[in-house]
Formats: structure tokens, sequence, C-alpha cells
């Protein structure tokens, strides 16, 4: 491991101009393509490996990779290398009375760690957004995909030798022992600038407990949409359908639906119902239970606290908008949060006054991603206070320096 730390540290000291940035990726993208029939079989070899050990059905489906996702990682790296460079970018310059001339430059953070679970599309995401952003990168995937986690990483590493590259700007950890992500987290400070958790809330626990490093991520993703008096309900049905069950298993789904008490008897039945049929479990407060015709489960407080991750959701009937931004930012991890409201000034009350990294107004909570926003793709979504926050991608990447000059100028 010390070793890895050596070659990276090493290797992220080259700059690398961003022609010869977009012909690696460029190539990587080419190798996946031509090397379909051995990803897609080293891809069998890890669901076999997962359903021998049990995995839940859900797992193993993030763990598969088949011709369409193939083409999906194929075109995130090519739009990843159509991105401008975030490096030496003049973010802001001004000159002051005492005769200096400031800029501040962006900058690559350096050696980038990353540990993750299951989506094998992970190590091809995160390698291409590390490398263009100029950092070099330490790969740690779950035991579960590692044939083809380790065939993903060697293809970007042949494209880096192609173009006289150092190829230790990737590099993956090739083992399944679980004290190799301890040992990045507590023994690799000197080596290792930032460590991104991207997986299960067990794994980013443990990163946040042991990490030494600083860490960019987030523990769970509740997501609320709220249902304000003044939403127009057919969009409202829209909108939570999708929130809720376009994708149960991804941090962007919405965990709890908040309603405006104005509203609940009109809406609820229409916009809950449309959840049952599609087998959802509904967790309800005692004023739901009132108007509600369909079947509702007895909301209990850790039901405002649970991402379930699953088809199911839990509803509380609110006051005001503002009971509802006092609940999410009780409640809420400062992932991202919705409101549906034709009201405009309760949508900007409502998107200045929740804590979330993300906020929304008339749009799907599914939405949060990093390929959604422009990004070519993330590293993973930041609930962090401070920056950056929500998606990583590439300008989320960089730091910065000051590059300051004068004309002979010393201080009185």
């Amino acid at each position: 491991m010390n070793l890895i730390g050596i070659k990276a540290r090493k290797a992220s000291e080259i700059k690398i101009n961003t022609k010869i940035k977009n012909k690696v990726l460029n190539n990587y993208a080419l190798l996946i393509d031509k090397e379909k029939k051995s990803i897609l079989r080293e891809n069998k070899k890890d669901i076999k490996f997962a359903e021998n050990k049990g995995l839940k059905e859900n797992l193993i489906n993030r763990l598969i990779v088949n011709k369409v996702k193939l083409k999906g990682i194929v075109s995130s790296i090519k739009k990843i290398s159509k991105l401008k460079d975030p490096v030496n970018i003049t973010l802001q310059k001004w000159s002051r009375p005492n005769g200096l001339n400031i800029k501040r430059v962006s900058i690559p953070i350096g050696v980038i760690g990353v540990i993750y679970e299951s989506r094998p599309n992970v190590t091809s995401d995160v390698a291409a957004l590390c490398f263009k952003s100029g950092n070099a990168v330490i790969l740690k995937g779950g035991s579960e995909a590692i044939n083809t986690n380790r065939i993903l990483a060697k293809l970007f590493r042949r494209a880096l030798k192609r173009n006289k590259v150092d190829e230790n700007f990737i590099q993956f950890v090739d083992s399944k022992e679980r004290k190799m992500v301890d040992t990045m987290l507590s023994k690799m400070k000197k080596y290792i600038d930032v460590i991104i958790p991207r997986g299960g809330k067990n794994l980013v626990k443990r990163v946040q407990e042991l990490s030494k490093v600083p860490i960019i991520g987030h523990l769970e993703g509740l997501c609320h949409t709220f249902i304000d008096k003044d939403a127009e309900l057919k969009m409202a049905s829209n909108i939570v359908y999708n929130a809720k069950l376009r994708n149960t298993s991804i941090c962007g789904a919405t965990e709890t639906i908040l309603m405006h008490e104005k509203i609940v008897k009109k809406f609820c039945n229409p916009i809950l119902k449309k959840l049952e049929d599609k087998n959802c479990k509904i967790y309800g407060d005692n004023i739901l239970k009132r108007y509600y015709k369909g079947k509702l489960y007895p909301a209990k407080e850790k039901d405002w606290s649970t991402e379930y991750l699953t088809s199911t959701v839990s509803v509380k009937i609110v006051k005001n908008s503002k009971a509802a931004i006092n609940h999410i930012n009780k409640y809420g991890t400062m992932h991202t949060d919705a409101i549906i409201t034709k009201n405009k000034k309760t949508a900007q009350q409502f998107l200045k006054n929740i804590k979330s990294s993300i906020a929304m107004h008339n749009t799907s909570t599914q939405f949060a991603d990093g390929g959604e926003f422009g990004f070519g793709g993330e590293v993973g979504i930041s609930t962090n206070t401070l920056p950056p926050r929500g998606p990583v991608g590439l300008e989320q990447l960089v730091s910065y320096k000051y590059e300051i000059s004068s004309k002979g100028k010393i201080r009185d």
C-alpha cells in the first residue's frame, strides 16, 4: 500500500496537457468497446460469486454489467473528454493599491482515494474524472466486483501507457482484504489528500470513523418532496411517483413525502394510490389516516429518519411550508429536497431556507446526479457543509492557489 501511495504521489506531480488527457480518455473508451467480451466474462465471475455469497437482489443488480451498461460507460467517458479542462483556470484576478497583482488559479487536489461498493461503472467514471482534473487516484472497490473493476482499471492503464503517460495516475487495489481499506484511511495521510466513499451507510460510517484523511461524501440520502397548498395535482402526482419509484435504490430517491394540510383531502388518494398500486408500502401519520382510503401503516418517529432504499415511503401532513422546512432541517441529511408549488414566493422561501446541498422546485429528486447536471459523471454526492457540495464532478475535483506578482514591491 505504501508503494501504491508513493507511485500515486509521484504521478500527481506530473502536469498533463488537455490534448493528451482527452486522447487518453478517447483511447480508454475505444478499449472498453474493443474488449466488451472480456469485460462481460469477468463480470459473470463477479455475479456468480455474489449469488453464491447470498447477496441481496438489489446489490446483484448494481453489480451487473451488460451491453447497454457498457454503452453508457463509454458514453460517459466520451462526455468527460469533451468537457472543459478545470485545471489552470484563472478564477479571479485583481490589482491592489499596494502594487500587488493577484490571481486565483485552479489546481488539482493531488491524490484521491476512492472506496466504493458494487457498481463497476464507478471505476471508469471516477478514473476518468480524476485524470481529467489532473489528479492521481487510488481505487478500492468491493470484493463482490473485483474482476470487473480489475479489467476496467487495467484498460485505463493501457490507455495511459499508449500515450506515454505515467500509468500510476490510476491504481487499483487488487485485493479482497478489508485491512487495505483501514490502511488507506489511517496510514496513508502523507500520500492521499482526500478520501471519497461511495456505497452503503455501513461503509460510509466506517470511513468517517476511521479516516485520518479529509472526506468528501454523504452518509445517507434522506430526501423529501413537499407538496404545497398551491401545487397542481397532476404535476405533483407525476413528480412524486418518479421521485419515489423510478429507482428506489439510489440516494436521490424520495423517502418522505410532506403534504400541506389544506390539500391532503383532495391530493392524498390519487397520489398515494398510484404508489400503492405499484406495491409501495406507505407509512402515514394520524391526519393522513383520516383521509387515505388505501392500506396505511402507522408511522413511528424512526420513520422520519429512515432511508428505505426500497418501495416504501413515509408521509407526514404539515401545517405550512415553514413546518415542512423545519421537518426537513431536523430529519434530513442535507442531500436533496424538493417543493411542488405554483407559488414562486413560497418556492423561494423553501429553496433559501432548507439546509440541503441540492434544493429543487417542481422537480423530481431523482435528478440528484452529476451526469444530469452536465458534469459528465460524478465521483459522488457531498452533503458536507464545507464545499464541495452536491454532485462532485470535474470542477469540484480542483483546489486553487494564489499567484501574486509586483514590480519589486516590499512591504512597509
